[in-house]
């Protein structure tokens, strides 16, 4: 039997980059997947994702936005490909709103001066996509980016091609290791890395009560005034409106703006690829940018599907859900499982890459305390 140091189940974003740190610090790694690059499925297919230094989830994402960032930088520098375009973020709501608190809290938790708009009547002034309330709360911040997923993930697997075997795989622990089986062969695995997306239970099925799946419409907007919305006149932006929250990305492909509602849609099952997202299920983001950015406003030309995987509140040690889990699992510590899809994981690939690699490496490496399993009394 073929046998390997690490199995990587899984080669998105988060499979990717722990395939090439493994690969780049000499490990006998193989990755496996069976979707082809490009195929809209799975939780890091599409051609971008927001890149933000400062996170109005938590002050602590910082340091691991930080490291992720030198990641992609480093990443760039090696294959000479571009995957992480500069751009400022706006994030806005109405008065008192908390998004915007948070995310000022983490940029001056970090020392970082914030010069931009503060309210509405200046972001407007600044942007002229934008039609804001006067009085609204905004922060405008300068260190953030549009992530090129798919390109990302062609440079993270560059000189990694031979170490991967486009096949769906199922892990069968035993004494000897980790069994790797797919409809071909079999391989052994010192380790395995799960990186399955919404898939993920249908490997590690002691997840399922801890783990949600929701279907997220996206779509692109042909804008009303192209000019006004053009990569580097327009910010990515998150805005809190008074139905819901979006997010969306300047024109920076030709395609138009792309927007979407960050709050969670309805549970679905891993497969749930299907139908198309609807005029319906598109209409919060429509009126949003109609009522506030209007410059990005007008018809839909072309619509996707996303999946978040979603964690539960945790019950031992208490959080809100919506949490990454990075760690080995208790009852087989050669089994670690990755699953930072919670709609906003994405961008800390490359810091991520890094991590399962150095818990590759040394078996008594603990995960960081937010992303640790036992805060579930089912693995505590």
């Amino acid at each position: 039997m073929r046998k390997c140091d690490v199995a990587i189940i899984g080669l998105g974003l988060m499979g990717s980059a722990a395939l090439y740190e493994l690969a780049r610090r000499g490990c006998d790694v193989l990755g496996f997947d069976p979707l082809q690059l490009g195929e809209a499925r799975g939780s890091s297919h599409g051609s971008c994702r927001i890149f933000r230094r400062f996170n109005f989830e938590s002050t602590a994402y910082t340091a691991l936005s930080d490291r992720a960032f030198a990641g992609w930088q480093r990443l760039q520098e090696e294959t000479g490909q571009t995957v992480l375009l500069p751009s400022p973020i706006l994030e806005a709501g109405p008065p008192g709103c908390e998004l915007v608190a948070q995310s000022r809290a983490a940029a001056l938790a970090a020392n970082s001066p914030l010069t931009g708009p503060r309210n509405g009547r200046e972001a407007n002034a600044a942007y002229p996509a934008f039609a804001l309330p006067d009085d609204w709360d905004v922060v405008v911040h300068d260190s953030g980016g549009i992530l090129l997923a798919e390109a990302a993930i062609r440079a993270l697997r560059a000189k990694a091609q031979a170490r991967i075997i486009q096949a769906a795989a199922r892990i069968e622990p035993v004494p000897a290791g980790i069994r790797i089986v797919t409809a071909s062969e079999e391989i052994m695995a010192a380790q395995v890395i799960v990186s399955a997306g919404p898939w993920i239970t249908n490997l590690v099925p002691g997840l399922t009560p801890h783990l949600t799946v929701t279907r997220q419409p996206v779509g692109w907007f042909r804008p009303a005034r192209p000019e006004s919305v053009r990569h580097g006149a327009l910010p990515i932006f998150i805005i809190e409106a008074a139905r819901g929250m979006i997010y969306g990305f300047p024109d920076f492909e030709g395609r138009g703006v792309k927007a979407a509602q960050h709050d969670h849609g309805p549970v679905v099952g891993a497969d749930s690829w299907d139908p198309p997202a609807s005029d319906a299920e598109l209409e919060l983001a429509s009126t949003t940018l109609a009522e506030l950015i209007p410059g990005a406003a007008g018809p839909l030309t072309e619509r996707d599907i996303c999946l978040y995987t979603n964690t539960a509140r945790a019950d031992v040690r208490v959080d809100a859900g919506n949490e990454f889990i990075i760690d080995r699992l208790p009852q087989d510590r050669r089994v670690i499982v990755a699953s930072p899809c919670s709609g906003h994981g994405a961008k800390f690939a490359t810091a991520i890459g890094a991590m399962l690699a150095d818990m590759v490496g040394d078996p008594n490496l603990t995960a960081l305390d937010p992303f640790r399993l036992d805060r579930f009394s089912g693995f505590a």
